[in-house]
């Protein structure tokens, strides 16, 4: 009985993981393979703002598949690369794109990290030098304070 009911548990178990691993797969008609590369190229640029760390060609949020289908539509218009990134950036702003251009709103995302950086290496270089000259104070006057001693007997 034992062995039975550990079957039926094995077996739900794997009817779940079959369902959750259950994806749409979208399937795009393209007039010409260069429509086909630039969709290529606009969804692995575009960013999916759902998942903020995945491309729109990565993830499979309800946001992302939208997008996707007004690239799609987009191109299907007519429009070039250039337009189609114009208008997702008018509509959800420089995060969609994954290199945002360089401007005075993308300052700190483009040079946070590397004033972060020079930042953090003044603080430790200033840390380690006060204690190197504290250290080296504490010597001397330790050695002076051994001097004074060998000299009293």
């Amino acid at each position: 009985m034992h062995m039975k009911s550990l079957k039926i548990i094995i077996s739900f178990i794997m009817l779940l993981s079959v369902y959750t691993a259950h994806a749409k797969v979208e399937t795009r008609t393209f007039a010409n393979p260069q429509m086909e590369a630039d969709y290529q190229t606009l969804i692995l640029e575009l960013r999916c703002l759902v998942c903020q760390n995945q491309s729109l060609s990565d993830s499979n949020a309800e946001l992302a598949q939208d997008m996707r289908a007004k690239v799609f539509k987009m191109l299907n218009e007519g429009k070039s690369k250039n337009e189609i990134a114009d208008f997702m950036v008018a509509r959800y702003g420089d995060f969609v794109l994954y290199r945002p251009p360089v401007k005075s709103s993308t300052f700190l995302l483009w040079f946070g990290p590397l004033i972060f950086f020079v930042v953090a290496a003044f603080i430790v270089f200033s840390f380690i030098r006060r204690q190197s000259t504290e250290k080296a104070v504490v010597e001397e006057q330790e050695q002076k304070k051994a001097h004074s001693l060998l000299d009293d007997e």
